[in-house]
């Protein structure tokens, strides 16, 4: 598979089949995330990659709480969204979430039924892998550029392997759990889980495609 092919096939997976993935691939995909560009070299990143039982263990701390209602642990450490998303940013996000949960089967009244699916980020749709991605706390905003660079690298690696990935970053609502769990120094900053494996493509939720902008609503050319 080519880089084209991989951008072009790639989606974030929200139905994973069960099949294990090697723990040789998960490592190969792993290291050629590794040559991911950083300014200065610095290689912001660092990851914890969880199967099996470890994983299990991690999912079922959380699904306690959610499993009550709770989808989020004390202060959020970072805001995912920007408090008053301005146009046209909030209408694509509108849309998207229009288009899933019309794949899903859920009404906009089904308060119940987005909960559920809400929860289903934290059981990592299934995947058997799920790679818990950190930055140091010290670290300003073009490092959190780099590490976005390097999560990009990683899920277009993990297409050229066959899998498919969900970057999830409601997983950053539970730093103190996934820290414990993990044994994350408290220097780092959680960023988001990583579901990792192969998609149901059977399932409607897979069928979704999020619209792009066209080129033309965010590039400007000049002097071509």
């Amino acid at each position: 598979m080519d880089v084209r092919e991989a951008v072009q096939t790639r989606f974030t997976c929200r139905a994973f089949r069960p099949t294990p993935v090697p723990l040789g691939k998960v490592a190969d995909i792993l290291r050629l995330a590794g040559r991911a560009p950083s300014g200065g070299n610095l290689q912001p990143w660092h990851v914890w990659a969880l199967a099996g039982e470890a994983l299990e263990s991690l999912k079922a701390a959380v699904r306690a709480h959610t499993a009550a209602g709770q989808f989020f642990e004390g202060e959020i450490e970072y805001a995912i969204y920007p408090p008053d998303l301005k146009e046209p940013y909030a209408g694509r996000r509108f849309r998207n979430g229009e288009a899933f949960y019309t794949a899903l089967g859920v009404a906009r009244d089904d308060h119940e039924g987005r909960m559920r699916q809400v929860a289903a980020n934290f059981e990592l749709f299934g995947a058997p892998v799920g790679l818990f991605l950190a930055v140091d706390r010290s670290m300003g905003p073009p490092q959190w550029a780099d590490l976005g660079i390097f999560l990009q690298t990683l899920m277009l690696a993990a297409r050229a392997e066959g899998l498919d990935t969900a970057p999830l970053e409601a997983w950053s609502l539970w730093p103190k759990t996934v820290r414990a769990h993990l044994g994350m120094p408290e220097e780092l900053m959680l960023f988001c889980a990583v579901a990792l494996g192969h998609a149901d493509l059977e399932a409607p939720v897979n069928q979704v495609r999020a619209e792009r902008a066209p080129l033309e609503e965010f590039a400007t050319f000049r002097g071509f």
